[in-house]
């Protein structure tokens, strides 16, 4: 992640919760889908999943923009994964030694619009699908999909 300086000063909307990331649609904000993901390991990987085929939540951006209010979240350690549907949930494979087609995080850039205020966007396409939000370490997830 990249962490730039601070932007212009911010007109747009405001999150009205902290530490839940919404999309952002010019001026109006969508809140994602919040919940838990459920651990399982694998032989050397350990696969996470959320129940439910898609996510609430829904942007047509292939880059999408969020925000968000960081009160216990720090936006420099939040990650960004496309889920895979099956089975009526979503699931993401995350190996425990990186290869070269491993899964990985999308690149997302963190922009400091003012006070606990954060611009997270995807700096890599995100294809039609489900993708979430995770903070580092934990199972904390926010999801939505991309139409």
């Amino acid at each position: 992640m990249l962490l730039l300086a601070q932007a212009a000063k911010y007109t747009g909307p405001v999150p009205p919760k902290a530490d839940v990331p919404y999309l952002l649609h010019a001026n109006k904000l969508v809140e994602m889908d919040a919940g838990t993901a459920s651990e399982e390991k694998k032989k050397d990987d350990t696969l996470y999943s959320v129940s439910g085929a898609t996510a609430q939540a829904k942007t047509p951006l292939a880059e999408p923009i969020m925000v968000i209010k960081a009160d216990k979240i720090d936006p420099d350690r939040i990650a960004l994964y496309k889920f895979d549907a099956r089975g009526g949930r979503r699931e993401v494979l995350i190996p425990r030694v990186v290869k070269r087609n491993s899964t990985r995080p999308i690149r997302i850039s963190v922009v400091k619009l003012g006070d606990r205020l954060f611009k997270l966007e995807a700096q890599e396409f995100c294809d039609i699908g489900e993708y979430c939000l995770s903070p580092e370490g934990s199972n904390q997830v926010f999801c939505f999909s991309v139409f």
